[in-house]
């Protein structure tokens, strides 16, 4: 779903699979395999994908509400729902600490700049 919705946003922008290695100091072959999913989509990869794209990240991760979802109780569906999150654990990590380090980056931000105009 992650590489659907970013080839989608792309083609939006009206960007190529040449524009994205480039910006990313890739090669354009590189750049195909992560879209096919031959290559694997890091955390910081995708971070730096939004920022091209101009795309908060999780816009990545928005499910489609035209979908259908049954759910169905079962003895495993627990395990693998635990095993879902532990598998992504060090993305939801590293994703969580960048909102947060950016988030402090802004408030740093407006604190200066609220001190320049209080000095004024």
């Amino acid at each position: 779903m992650v590489l659907e919705k970013l080839k989608e946003i792309r083609k939006e922008k009206g960007y190529s699979h040449e524009n994205m290695a480039n910006e990313l100091g890739i090669s354009q072959a590189a750049y195909t395999n992560i879209e096919r999913n031959d290559s694997k989509l890091t955390v910081e990869r995708l971070i730096r994908i939004s920022e091209i794209l101009e795309k908060p990240v999780f816009t990545f991760f928005e499910a489609n509400p035209n979908n259908i979802y049954n759910q169905n109780n079962c003895d495993n569906a627990i395990a693998h729902i635990d095993n879902l999150y532990h598998d992504n654990k060090d993305a939801y990590h590293k994703l969580s600490e960048s909102y947060e380090s950016s988030i402090q980056n802004l408030k740093d931000e407006v604190e200066f700049l609220r001190g320049l105009l209080s000095a004024k």
